[in-house]
């Protein structure tokens, strides 16, 4: 076969012995021949799912002030108005979540990438022709339960299309396309209005449903339909010309006659479910614990309270310094391993968040006075202090970007079993998507009452609590195949 001819003259070349197993040499002299061309571009047209969704996040940070202003009295928010119109796309979300778990079963990846599109094009044009406050509602929910879609199939797509050595990168994407829509929407903000702002938001969901016309299903789920010769056909679009794809698809094929039966509860007593399972809800409950919805939603109020005059400008910023530290992250996922990145995020979140809590804390130190004397010297104290804020809102941005940000979804995409991947992916994303909405409900809330210094000083001692979490449970999953990361799970001491 070429691939044991390959796999020999690669040994032959390196002066190495034959590997005992022959996995990780067949593995290597099958990924010599790989070319990654179009799964790149595969990868990108799936992502263009993630840029809608950060598109939906980010649409409230400058709609809500304008909303609150607004001169139509049937579309003026007032405070719980706005509130719930900046979260009721995560209870979307969580319905999305569990309607994606259903879908990525009963019609596979790409075509339920390709219908989620439709939620978030309806829900951006009933907003646009908004009357009241409940068609914003209405527009809000239905892009919810698009990115709900899409936070769960997009992740799947990808780790079932990549192989081992690029998929912590490819999967990295997800969150670097879901920051620069956040970002991408930050930035319109500043020159557009809110019903031309939704008008934007529409244009990658549109893009999504032409690109992924042209790209494959997943090689796995057409094996898991008993589909080979598609399946073949989708490895050699994916791997290119030259790799003997017939390889891959035999192991896979063996992997899926095990593991495709179906799920049911019975199998919640196997190791290799719940432990994984155990792990992705975690996972995604202590994601959301760090804050950072609550903070990317109500990021220009929280500016405005510190006082920045510019608070539109200081979220784009925000966005901006989140975009290029995701791409860092994508770029080093494949070297230093999911982990590291982790303990890392944890640690700086844990000191920023400490930090922006002894800010706010300084901040309701300072006198308020109305004399004129008194007054320029609060103005100066609250113009540095201010720094502290924007210097505490940049490493938070930074170490979520870096691990807590990107990691949870990738790791969800690689850690359960085919035929659970549907059913435990669904939990996973119902589990973010409804901390999200208590988070982000009840930030307002827990402002009041812990004050605002109490409030990040919470958030902080959560992310001390994922630093112990990930030292604790978090497994490496960096060159794994998806077959040997289930085999750890089971016990089986993979090759």
């Amino acid at each position: 076969m070429d691939i044991q001819n390959e796999r020999r003259r690669l040994l032959d070349a390196e002066g190495g012995d034959e590997d005992p197993t022959g996995l990780m040499s067949e593995q290597d002299a099958y990924l010599s021949k790989v070319n990654n061309k179009k799964l790149y571009l595969a990868t990108f047209a799936s992502v263009l799912g993630p840029m809608s969704f950060g598109f939906v996040l980010g649409y409230s940070s400058p709609a809500i002030p304008e909303l609150t202003r607004i001169a139509d009295p049937r579309l003026r928010l007032d405070d719980v108005q706005a509130s719930w119109f900046g979260s009721i796309v995560t209870l979307g979300a969580a319905a999305g979540g569990l309607l994606g778990g259903w879908m990525v079963g009963k019609i596979g990846r790409k075509l339920s990438l390709m219908f989620c599109s439709l939620p978030f094009v309806f829900g951006f044009t009933i907003i646009i022709a908004a009357q009241n406050v409940w068609m914003l509602y209405l527009g809000r929910v239905l892009t919810g339960v698009a990115s709900g879609v899409t936070s769960l199939v997009v992740p799947l797509y990808i780790s079932e299309m990549a192989h081992e050595r690029v998929r912590g990168t490819l999967g990295s994407c997800v969150q670097l396309m879901v920051v620069l829509g956040i970002m991408g929407v930050y930035l319109a903000g500043l020159f557009l209005d809110w019903r031309w702002l939704a008008i934007c938001s529409s244009i990658p969901p549109t893009l999504l449903m032409v690109c992924m016309c042209f790209m494959p299903e997943t090689p796995r789920f057409l094996l898991s339909q008993g589909k080979r010769r598609e399946a073949e056909e989708a490895l050699r679009f994916l791997r290119g010309p030259d790799a003997p794809v017939e390889w891959e698809c035999a192991r896979i094929e063996d992997a899926c006659e095990e593991q495709c039966s179906g799920f049911q509860m019975s199998d919640l007593k196997d190791p290799g479910v719940y432990k994984p399972l155990v792990i992705g809800i975690m996972l995604m409950i202590f994601q959301q614990m760090t804050g950072i919805n609550a903070i990317m939603f109500y990021a220009e109020t929280i500016f405005e309270q510190a006082h920045f005059k510019d608070s539109d400008l200081a979220s784009v910023i925000v966005g901006l310094i989140q975009v290029v530290f995701t791409g860092v992250a994508a770029l080093i996922m494949d070297r230093a391993g999911r982990k590291v990145l982790l303990l890392i995020s944890g640690v700086a979140m844990a000191i920023s968040t400490t930090a922006f809590g002894v800010y706010f804390y300084l901040e309701s130190q300072v006198p308020h006075s109305t004399t004129s004397l008194s007054l320029a010297s609060s103005e100066v104290a609250h113009s540095n202090l201010a720094w502290l804020a924007l210097a505490s809102m940049a490493v938070f941005i930074t170490g979520f970007a870096l691990g807590w940000g990107p990691i949870p979804w990738l790791v969800m995409s690689e850690i359960f079993p085919v035929k659970v991947r549907g059913v435990a992916s669904a939990v996973c994303v119902l589990t973010n998507w409804s901390m999200a909405f208590i988070v982000t409900k009840t930030f307002q809330d827990m402002m009041t009452l812990l004050t605002s210094a109490g409030t990040f000083w919470l958030f902080a001692s959560m992310c001390i609590v994922n630093v112990i979490f990930t030292i604790a449970f978090i497994p490496e999953t960096k060159g794994k195949t998806l077959e040997q990361i289930e085999a750890s799970f089971r016990g089986i001491s993979g090759p």
